[in-house]
């Protein structure tokens, strides 16, 4: 099976070798080393598309032939370099790895301090070990809100059907007063719940002890003897 992934890495390699050679004869093989560490899908689309295989290039050439005007001389600092140009240089970059999740990834790495995301610039190798992080980071905390919401839904769902059959226990013993002594009821807590729901007796007592003290509260007050 390795053997397998090898030959069609070095096949890949060939064909992008020999596409790369007619344009940059000089840096053909470096180019073609930077290029290779990307997924083999999207090798596979730049064999394909010369536009896509052309922007690769050109980012990679910028990777090694860095523009003065975006990153910084010898003689500069870090400091020198503005954030919206590392940005775009680390979007384009990310890009290339066709994630669907370019810009927050890129949000994300550009977090770090700016001579991390210059080195991040520099490094195919450690940019897409960051790249493959910083997407299973995000797809973990979408798995976790997923089953928040999954659990959430399922504890509405759970109270909603202990309402209904605690509604239609209550209406065999006390009709008239059913949904206020429910709704009286759906205060306790879960257990104690369970357990009237699963004993008449239980249940009785405390329909009764709902009612009384509803009536108490609906009666009209009492006028006070002298």
């Amino acid at each position: 099976m390795m053997d397998n992934e090898e030959d069609h890495l070095e096949s890949l390699g060939e064909k992008l070798h020999d596409l790369i050679l007619h344009k940059h004869a000089d840096m053909a093989p470096k180019l073609t080393g930077m290029l290779l560490e990307l997924p083999g899908a999207v090798i596979g689309q730049m064999l394909q598309d010369e536009e896509l295989l052309t922007k690769a290039l050109d980012r990679a050439l910028a990777v090694l032939q860095p523009d003065d005007s975006k990153l910084p001389s010898k003689a500069d600092d870090a400091d020198s370099v503005s954030s919206d140009s590392l940005g775009e240089q680390l979007y384009d970059l990310i890009e290339l790895y066709n994630t669907g999740q370019t810009q927050k990834i890129t949000g994300m790495l550009l977090e770090q301090k700016k001579e991390a995301v210059l080195k991040l610039l520099s490094d195919p190798t450690l940019l897409e070990e960051k790249v493959q992080t910083a997407l299973k980071t995000l797809q973990d905390s979408g798995k976790v809100q997923q089953e928040t919401d999954v659990s959430d839904s399922s504890d509405r769902d759970e109270a909603e059907a202990i309402g209904e059959t605690l509604f239609g226990l209550v209406q065999d013993i006390e009709p008239v007063h059913c949904a206020d002594i429910t709704g009286m009821l759906l205060e306790m807590d879960s257990e104690t719940l369970q357990q009237i729901m699963s004993d008449r007796v239980m249940l009785e007592v405390a329909v009764q002890r709902a009612k009384s003290a509803l009536e108490g509260a609906l009666s009209p007050p009492q006028p006070r003897k002298d």
